[in-house]
């Protein structure tokens, strides 16, 4: 999974790139100009296709995956909301791109490439909430062609909801949390990643920093939100038919807990309806999955003795009713955002857990 720090911003004027991928689809363009909808695209996470020729990659952890040929490589993006960060991988070389909110950008890949075949992957690093971005292809080296990749040895598929922990939000940052530069929260190296590469699966995250069940730093609520193709309240519903997944882990109470904590307020006394209403009406998209109720990462999360006892309650309630669903509690902590190592610990426990469980049978 791409990991990679060095930051470059390419940006040529708006005309240019919308011309040549407004010729991408026609008899006559070139070639070397791939469109966003050319079928040597795989596209995994949740995505805005309404413009199949123009998608939006909108959640953290969504993944574009193509192969080409040439000695030349640039991503071709269109309209950019906010501030979005990406890992981009060519044949396990890594790097990070980072688009300016604007209409267009053409970001090239700042190293040589050798004549042959080459494996890209685009990983979005940043989160939803922190800005959304337009793909609209690759354009290669003159008379080079993209290829489809190689199929992917995906053993199961992976759901995490949450909030900035499941993000990964400020994992690569220094002592303290920062918000003003996106580009040190990377989702690749949160523990929800971390899992997931961990059981070869399928994987997408659904988090939204500060977002809670009944409270929290953000006005929209985890109930509004894990079904939206945006993250917002107002967003349409995702087709959630379009991808199934089998293990579903939902990770919230740090942001309940903080926020009415910090502001001297009680804890919230719905926020047991309240969960316990979402993680059904996730069962009921999803009445084969198997769901994993997790808890902490962060102090509140994980301390909190009003959240705790809120939690336990109404997870055992969950649990005797619902066969398919089981719960962890996280031992590892930190008081400011999890950083790198935090998550590692993090999905280190939680993978231990899972090889321990009769369900992960199945995917073994």
């Amino acid at each position: 999974m791409n990991t990679g720090r060095s930051l470059l911003f390419f940006v040529i004027p708006a005309a240019a790139l919308l011309a040549a991928c407004a010729t991408a689809g026609k008899r006559n363009a070139p070639e070397n100009i791939i469109p966003a909808d050319s079928a040597a695209f795989r596209y995994e996470g949740r995505f805005d296709i309404t413009s199949a020729s123009a998608p939006v990659i909108i959640w953290q952890g969504s993944r574009i995956y193509a192969d080409f040929k040439g000695e030349k490589l640039d991503l071709l993006f269109g309209h950019a909301e906010g501030r979005n960060f990406f890992n981009i991988s060519v044949d396990g070389e890594k790097s990070v791109i980072g688009l300016k909110p604007g209409e267009t950008a053409r970001a090239g890949w700042p190293r040589p490439l050798k004549p042959g075949r080459h494996s890209l992957e685009l990983f979005k690093r940043s989160e939803a909430s922190a800005g959304t971005a337009v793909f609209l292809g690759i354009e290669l080296a003159p008379g080079k062609k993209a290829l489809k990749p190689r199929p992917p040895a995906y053993k199961l598929t992976m759901l995490f909801f949450g909030d900035s922990i499941t993000a990964g939000a400020c994992s690569e940052d220094g002592a303290a949390d920062q918000w003003e530069d996106r580009s040190t929260h990377n989702n690749a190296l949160s523990y929800a990643a971390l899992t997931a590469a961990a059981f070869r699966a399928d994987y997408h995250n659904i988090a939204i920093s500060g977002m809670g069940i009944s409270a929290g730093y953000t006005k929209l609520r985890a109930g509004q939100a894990w079904d939206r193709l945006y993250p917002r309240a107002d967003s349409p519903r995702a087709d959630l038919k379009t991808w199934t997944p089998q293990l579903i882990f939902i990770n919230y109470g740090e942001n309940d807990s903080s926020f009415t904590r910090g502001k001297g307020l009680p804890f919230p006394e719905d926020f047991a309806a309240g969960y316990q209403e979402l993680v059904r009406n996730i069962r009921a998209a999803w009445p084969e999955a198997r769901i994993v109720l997790l808890r902490g990462g962060m102090y509140g999360g994980s301390q909190s003795p009003e959240l705790g006892e809120v939690w336990k309650n109404a997870a055992s309630d969950l649990e005797a009713a619902d066969p398919g669903i089981n719960r962890y509690v996280f031992e590892h902590w930190s008081e400011n955002h999890p950083r790198a190592a935090d998550h590692r610990a993090l999905a280190g426990e939680l993978t231990a857990w899972l090889k321990q469980q009769g369900f992960m049978e199945t995917y073994r």
